[in-house]
């Protein structure tokens, strides 16, 4: 027979204790640090371990945070939920994680279903930062927003957008290339991220002629949007808001039986790890992911544990140059 879940008031009868001082002795709280060894050793002893229904009922907190994923076929988002995952298990938290594919309209369902599921706070990648709904939603669960700007958060790690396009194209411009494609998971229904606005600025203050196609993160999708855009007048260099994206040149690239970077040159966004392993490597835009993770974890467990300071991170970028970019006479 699998052995009974020890309570809290046997643990107090086996320390003397009322059960209100175990409690407080096994959550660390007004009780000397000799009570709370001799209670934790007594509730090693006899096997206990605190219900989460019962805890979280008693202390109106999950111990849940909601993470929503802008896409998770983009391989750094999934890096980046590995990293918020292991640094909220670190501060004795979880992350409940969710996938909005790509889909502002499933980005809204997701978000208001973590908020009913009473998670104790949410980080969140929008898709559509401009969305009606994200101000009413922060009112009702603390929010920390990483990427883009969010109106209502608690925190925010925000990318220095502009100075990373910057980097982007006057490298590109740099080394010869006026005709370039940009490749950006971004759909005709959100058309003012950031990133994207920048994008065309930047591109008239340089006198670059830039042409905005949209690519899933996938590699099917990817390589589809690539092989078309290739296979057309074709651009001296691609541009993508994501290196998953840049994967799919690569591959439609070798499908056409064309050279990085002697026939096309190629160009990332955030820095994957996978990048450095391709031939030739990936130059790209580093966010420094480690970064970003610690920044989203700090606010959004301040935010849950109920302090009231607004606080932002502007996340700047790096450059990262591998060997995709030919350098044009």
């Amino acid at each position: 027979m699998p052995r009974k879940r020890a309570t809290i008031r046997e643990v107090a009868q086996a320390t003397g204790l009322s059960p209100a001082a175990v409690s407080y002795a096994l959550r660390g709280l007004q009780v000397s640090e000799e009570t709370m060894e001799r209670v934790r050793a007594a509730a090693a002893e006899l096997g206990y371990e605190a219900d989460p229904i019962a805890r979280a009922l008693a202390s109106g907190r999950t111990g849940m945070i909601g993470l929503l994923c802008g896409s998770l076929e983009d391989l750094w988002q999934q890096s980046l939920a590995v990293g918020i995952s292991r640094g909220l298990r670190e501060k004795d938290r979880y992350a409940l994680i969710l996938d909005a594919v790509g889909d502002p309209a499933r980005e809204r369902v997701l978000a208001q279903q973590l908020r009913d599921q009473r998670v104790d706070g949410m980080i969140v990648q929008p898709i559509d930062p401009a969305a009606a709904f994200w101000p009413e939603l922060c009112e009702s669960v603390p929010v920390v927003a990483i990427g883009d700007s969010l109106a209502g958060t608690a925190g925010e790690v925000i990318f220095d957008n502009r100075r990373g396009v910057t980097l982007a194209l006057e490298h590109l411009r740099a080394q010869g290339h006026h005709r370039i494609a940009v490749l950006t998971s971004t759909k005709a229904s959100t058309p003012d991220r950031p990133a994207d606005v920048h994008v065309t600025a930047e591109a008239d203050r340089l006198g670059l002629d830039i042409e905005v196609t949209t690519a899933s993160h996938g590699l099917a999708g990817a390589t589809s949007a690539a092989r078309e855009l290739l296979e057309g007048r074709r651009p001296s260099a691609v541009f993508c808001f994501a290196d998953s994206i840049a994967y799919g040149v690569y591959a439609a690239a070798q499908e056409l039986g064309l050279s990085i970077p002697g026939d096309v040159s190629v160009m990332g966004y955030d820095d994957h790890p996978m990048s450095g392993l391709l031939t030739p490597g990936l130059t790209t835009v580093d966010w420094d992911i480690d970064g970003i993770v610690r920044a989203a974890v700090r606010l959004i467990s301040a935010a849950a544990d109920g302090g009231t300071r607004r606080r932002r991170v502007v996340q700047a970028p790096t450059l990262r140059e591998r060997g995709s970019i030919a350098r044009l006479s």
